[in-house]
């Protein structure tokens, strides 16, 4: 009848358990890595979501701002000819003797009208 060894285990005991302790190890780091890679990806697509929310709220308040506030309307481009300045010019040729009172007339009725 063969007698077991009692006490330490063999070489190959030791090496075989080492191995199963080595397999677990790795298999539940490897998932946990992979769960800490999921939580890191499922937050950074929360933040996305917030930031595109964010950024459609600013785009619709700036475009009802924008709504509320119409352009200045433009200004009116200023008279091609200044009137006061011409008629200046025509009373001073009267004055001078260049132009009669019924030249005078005509050329203020025609910047007048």
């Amino acid at each position: 009848m063969p007698i077991g060894r009692v006490g330490r285990p063999g070489l190959i005991g030791l090496a075989a358990r080492t191995a199963v302790i080595a397999g677990t190890a790795q298999a539940v780091s490897g998932g946990m890595a992979r769960n800490q890679q999921a939580r890191a990806q499922q937050a950074a697509q929360q933040q996305e979501y917030a930031d595109d929310q964010q950024r459609a709220q600013m785009e619709a308040a700036a475009q009802a701002a924008a709504a509320a506030y119409p352009p200045p309307p433009t200004p009116s481009p200023a008279p091609t000819t200044d009137l006061i300045g011409e008629l200046q010019k025509l009373a001073a040729l009267q004055q001078a003797g260049v132009l009669t009172d019924a030249e005078f007339s005509a050329a203020k009725a025609k910047l007048l009208s």
